[in-house]
Order: C-alpha cells, then structure tokens, then sequence
C-alpha cells in the first residue's frame, strides 16, 4: 500500500489535507508531526467513514535522525506542510530524493519556491519529483494564468489580489511568515523595470464585488513576483497584494511595516504569539468570507487591448481549504495515475505547469466556492 505521510499534518492546513486523502481507497496516510497526541486527536475526528488507512506517528523533521527514520517507514509521498518556510532549508526534500520518495510542499516563501530547482539533478537520479509552492501562490494562481494565456499575444500586467475573511482559520506559521518580511524590501516588476517595494506597504482599497464588496490590500513576497515575468514574458508589472478584513488589523500592520521601513523595529516574527493572540480578539467580527482575484492585461491576438479578470469568492469559512488543492490534486495525480511520474517529467520544480483551471473544479462545486472572469 502506498503510503503519504503528512508533515505537520494536524495543523491548519495538513489536517485539511488528511481529510481528503483520508477518502482514497488502498493507502496509508500518516499524521506526523511533533506532538503525537495532536496527531492521534486528528485520527479521532475522522476516522469514521474513511477510506484509507490511517495512522499517527512522532516525526520531527528538524531531528538528525529524520532521514532515517523517513526511510524506515517507506513513504511514497510526503507532503510538507510545516511552515513557515522562510529561512528553512532542504532538509524535507533532499531526504525524499534520498529514499526514493516524491516530495510537495505548501511553500509561498519566494526564495525556498524559487530555488528548488537547484535539486534538480538530484531529483531527476532517484526519478521522484520535488515540488514546491503547491498551493494557492503559485499552483493556483499559474493555472489561472494558463488559462487565459491563449488570449494574448503579449502580456502586459499581471495583479493578484487575495483577501480573507477576518473569521477564516488563520495558523499562526501563515502569520509568523507574512511578519518575516513586514517592511522589508523585495524585488518586483514594476513599470518595466526591476524595483523593491516593501511588504505591507502601498496600501489601497479593492472592490471584490457584492460578495465581499471592499478590502484593503498592501504589498506581499510570493514566488510569483519572480517566476511569472518570466514564464509568461510580462512586460510591464508583476503586482501581488493581500490584506486583512478588518481596517484596524489592516492598518496597524501598514503601521508596523513603517516602523520597521524607518529601522525602528528590525522584524516582527518574534512577536508572532502575542500578535495571533491579539488578533484572537476580534475573531468573531468581519465576515467569514474571502476572494482571490487575477487580472491579466496586454494586447489579444488581433493586436488590441485585452484584460480578464478572474474572481473566485470563498463563503462560510471554506478559505483555508484553498491553499491545500494543490497539493492536493498533485498528490492525487501521483498516487492513482502510475504512469505519471518517469525519467522525463521527474525533477525539481515550482508547482507551475502541473495543474489545469479544470483540476480545481471538482474541488470548487465539493466545497461551495464560486468563481468567474469577466473578459474584455
């Protein structure tokens, strides 16, 4: 039986993924993780009606034992989920390749997604695949892109907007990541030309539309800000903006970002904790409702101008289940199709040209979310 073992698989978004994989036939799925109490608790709640195997185990990933350990349970796929993952290295991965094991992780750290390429040979000799960044940035958001891309013949601007709402599930690794770059700078796209911009900063208000109406944004540091100009030759900018629902949270992280813009303040990550915990306090205000959002711009094929607006709105507090479809479909693709992993398509790679907007699908009507493009 293959088995997936998912680390940090209690958390926000591993237990979303135990769920689902928790519902194939002929598997083992592990919760791993630090605390093996968390772990089994997990196993509790959803064991009845599930189809696979489940089992819970003590798995540290930073232990110098990890490798070993990984080996002596024979896992076909691990999934990666314990951020954050700025300032994390290899470790995950290059122990996958190691004992023949296909890798995904949930990473939207820029240089961690970026730079995975750099196992790639070492990939590509144990014929496994190590993907990263599978998650809404930029799994989700490229297969948005690739959508639309036929429209185009150049590609001017790419913005991508996402907006959760303040009652959604937040984990605190997801905080304690957007903290590690609040005011510090980054590279993007912008005007033509490679500039910094500072994260959560340059804020404006954005209206989603009627289920969401308005939310204010600020700069965020994703992987797409680097790999998109590329892969889809974008002229002119490349813009990635995410915020909070409630004005007062939203505003007072444009505040911290000054602060730490000015050298008053050198990074908030350290005071993750108390912030979460802050924040806690007005959890049962705003609305439980998100919205992801993609506008492309350029010139169609005819050589006139072109946009499309891709908008996708998340009710009831189903917006953390949208990072997790990526590793998701990935990982289901791998376990029921064979043949879908070789010595051709093995390696290294971002979570980009992997999935299709018609994968998400399914997963959209199962969960209740909308989505539509308005094209012009």
């Amino acid at each position: 039986m293959k088995r997936v073992i998912v680390l940090g698989g209690y958390g926000n978004f591993g237990k979303r993924i135990v769920e689902n994989l928790a519902t194939i036939e002929g598997i083992v799925v592990t919760v791993a993780g630090r605390e093996l109490g968390k772990a089994q608790a997990l196993l509790n709640d959803i064991k009845r009606g599930a189809a696979a195997q489940l089992e819970a185990i003590e798995l540290n990933y930073l232990a110098d034992d990890f490798t070993t350990n990984l080996c002596r349970l024979k896992p076909f796929i691990v999934i990666h989920t314990c951020g954050p993952f700025q300032g994390q290295d290899y470790r995950v991965p290059k122990a996958c390749a190691a004992i023949g094991a296909h890798y995904i992780d949930l990473a939207d750290c820029r240089r961690f997604v970026c730079d995975i390429t750099q196992l790639d040979s070492l990939a590509k000799e144990s014929e496994v695949m190590l993907v990263s960044g599978a998650s809404s940035v930029p799994g989700l958001s490229s297969a948005v892109i690739d959508y639309y891309q036929a429209r185009f013949s150049q590609i001017d601007a790419i913005d991508i907007a996402i907006a959760p709402g303040n009652q959604a599930e937040r984990g605190e690794a997801t905080v304690r990541a957007i903290l590690s770059y609040t005011g510090h700078p980054f590279s993007t796209l912008a005007q033509g030309r490679w500039t910094d911009r500072f994260g959560w900063m340059n804020m404006r208000r954005v209206d989603f539309g009627d289920i969401v109406g308005k939310r204010w944004l600020a700069n965020v540091d994703v992987p797409d800000l680097e790999l998109f100009p590329h892969r889809y030759d974008v002229k002119q900018q490349v813009s990635f903006q995410a915020g909070l629902e409630l004005p007062i949270l939203h505003l007072s992280m444009g505040f911290m970002a000054y602060l730490t813009k000015i050298g008053l303040v050198k990074n908030w990550s350290p005071m993750t904790k108390a912030i979460v915990k802050m924040s806690n306090l007005v959890l049962p205000l705003g609305s439980d409702k998100g919205a992801m959002r993609v506008m492309i711009n350029g010139v169609d094929r005819d050589g006139h101008p072109a946009s499309v607006t891709w908008t996708l709105y998340a009710p009831n507090g189903i917006g953390p289940y949208i990072p997790t479809l990526s590793a998701i479909i990935v990982a289901r693709k791998l376990l029921i199709d064979n043949n879908s992993v070789s010595k051709q398509n093995s390696g290294a790679m971002a979570c980009i040209n992997l999935l299709t907007l018609d994968d998400f699908e399914p997963y959209f009507l199962a969960l209740g979310i909308y989505q539509g493009a308005s094209i012009g």
